[in-house]
């Protein structure tokens, strides 16, 4: 049995840990995400930063709207993280993502953990 998108999660994960390695911990969100879009870029990962997913209530689509950190491939979330250690909210987050999405995979990226970058699969 394989995994969802085995090839291409593979592929982030790699551009995951090189920004770790050459920035390590302590910075805040937006420098990782900066850092790893460039990253993405540099290794020909198709992704889109921040786009809006729209919601809905009861078939009534709301104003509010979710924007996940990074879409890539056009089918895997990534919502990162600079915190000590990922709290159940964080994983709700994803989760509520996919389900905004109706896309299958997500990724929480969490660079604020030590020694390595921690990055947890979330599938639907």
């Amino acid at each position: 049995m394989s995994l969802v998108f085995e090839e291409e999660t593979f592929a982030i994960r790699g551009a995951v840990f090189k920004v770790y390695c050459e920035m390590g911990g302590g910075f805040l969100e937006a420098v990782y995400q900066e850092c790893l879009e460039k990253e993405l870029t540099s290794r020909g990962i198709p992704h889109v930063s921040q786009q809006e997913l729209k919601l809905a209530y009861k078939g009534a689509q709301l104003q509010q709207f979710y924007k996940p950190d990074l879409i890539c491939y056009g089918q895997i979330i990534l919502e990162l993280k600079a915190v000590k250690e990922i709290a159940p909210e964080h994983k709700a987050q994803v989760i509520n993502y996919l389900k905004a999405s109706n896309l299958k995979l997500g990724l929480l990226i969490n660079f604020g953990s030590h020694p390595k970058a921690q990055i947890e699969r979330f599938a639907l």
